[in-house]
């Protein structure tokens, strides 16, 4: 589940190893791309950390971010 914190839709995410938190995040950053909206992220072992904000309508979340949250849940 997303949720709100600091004017972002934040949400972690675990894995089973390095490897598929990597192809999560060649997966993300492909949708990215195509919504023209990237995440902020850290990747540490097999866990992802995602947080979406819309930069020019002054860091603070949009529909934009939660397209592309939801759009994130899909993958």
């Amino acid at each position: 589940m997303w949720e709100e914190i600091n004017n972002s839709l934040y949400k972690r995410f675990e894995f089973k190893d390095f490897s598929e938190a990597f192809g999560f995040m060649s997966r993300v950053a492909l949708l990215a791309e195509t919504h023209n909206h990237h995440p902020k992220w850290t990747n540490v072992w097999n866990t992802v950390e995602v947080w979406l904000s819309t930069h020019d309508q002054g860091n603070v979340v949009t529909e934009k971010d939660r397209k592309l949250a939801a759009a994130i849940d899909e993958i």
